[in-house]
């Protein structure tokens, strides 16, 4: 999902450089590649399907996703999924998940008869294993975990996210029911790598073995047995060659106790950023305005603890629907008489409205 471009468009794959990129990844010993409908615009299967070509399908599990947003009936399904086969020049998916859940889309698409779908696909060999990929609370992860035989699942993780969406509360409870976890945003978006505040940098330069940031927050990773495939969007052949020389270190149980106790100096160093004192316990909720105070917050704090206004409001506007966000908020002040940690939650939501818009 994340290819060099060309012209900052991210329909027109620098296919050049792209192609050289995957293959060299492949020949390296990269075995697992993830991609989906929307990607590049509806660009990366027809590329990804041309890049396979020669042999390099037979070397790799090739993952892709159902687009569970655009599901409007049990046909659909068969029809993205024999679409995705054919734009991917291939009779099967290694890894077939369904696309980005929470409880909106996962109430489509069991209404749709993604069970039955999925069951047939499985024995008819289009697929070879069934998952999903996850963006919501604990509560609903653990209930679609619970819902289906699934294989796998892939949620986002890293040293910062440790109690965000499934968080490590929903990876160790897949881990403990034997699924396969695959995990995405291992480095936030690039929100670990870019702009990274001096304080911590320090910390990274105090390590008696030496790493940059991103094998840092790739080998915190790594480090988890219970953690199948990590996937990383890289855009250009340095950050493959780099990600590669750090893969053929890192591994299960490999950090040790001092390495540990730097990333969480390190967690503790952008946390200290945050704007808003939220810890996310939801006793201000719910609002008799709509507004998901919580995620608001987390989104402002995102902004702050990365620097990075742009990614964050990218990412308001897509997990917070307009009905819950802070402009919605008539100051009836409600919340804060509720808030265990005394925010003044008014003032802070008008901050949200500032920085992200209306």
């Amino acid at each position: 999902m994340r290819l060099p471009i060309i012209g900052g468009d991210d329909s027109r794959i620098d296919e050049g450089k792209a192609f050289g990129m995957i293959r060299y990844a492949i020949d390296s010993g990269i075995n697992y590649i993830d991609t989906a409908h929307p990607y590049h615009r509806g660009r990366s299967e027809p590329f990804l399907g041309k890049v396979l070509q020669d042999g390099y399908r037979e070397k790799v599990y090739l993952a892709t996703k159902l687009p569970s947003w655009l599901i409007k009936s049990r046909e659909d399904m068969d029809r993205y999924l024999d679409e995705q086969l054919e734009r991917l020049r291939t009779d099967h998916i290694d890894f077939y998940l369904v696309h980005g859940l929470n409880r909106e889309f996962w109430k489509n698409v069991t209404e749709h008869g993604i069970f039955d779908f999925l069951d047939s696909a499985l024995q008819d060999g289009r697929i070879r294993y069934a998952g999903f990929s996850f963006h919501d609370d604990p509560e609903v992860f653990k209930e679609i975990i619970d819902s289906y035989h699934w294989a796998f699942c892939q949620i986002q993780y890293n040293f910062m996210d440790e109690d965000y969406q499934a968080g490590k509360e929903g990876l160790m409870y897949v881990a403990s029911r034997g699924l396969g976890i695959v995990i995405m945003e291992p480095l936030r978006g690039g929100s670990l790598v870019s702009s990274v505040p001096p304080e911590v940098r320090q910390i990274w330069d105090s390590a008696q073995v030496r790493r940059n940031p991103a094998e840092w927050g790739l080998r915190y990773l790594w480090d988890y047995p219970e953690i199948s495939v990590v996937l990383s969007g890289m855009s250009d052949m340095a950050q493959v060659e780099e990600n590669i020389r750090a893969a053929d270190k890192g591994c299960p149980n490999s950090l040790t106790e001092a390495e540990k106790a730097l990333i969480s100096r390190a967690r503790g160093i952008y946390e200290s950023r945050m704007r808003v004192n939220c810890t996310g316990c939801q006793y201000c909720m719910p609002c008799p305005e709509g507004v998901n105070i919580p995620q608001n917050f987390k989104h402002l704090n995102n902004a702050a603890m990365f620097d990075d206004v742009k990614r964050a409001k990218l990412l308001y506007n897509i997990f917070v629907p307009p009905g819950k966000r802070a402009s919605n908020c008539v100051e009836c002040g409600q919340c804060e008489e509720k808030c265990p940690q005394k925010i003044p939650i008014r003032e802070m939501l008008k901050e949200v409205v500032k920085v992200f818009g209306e």
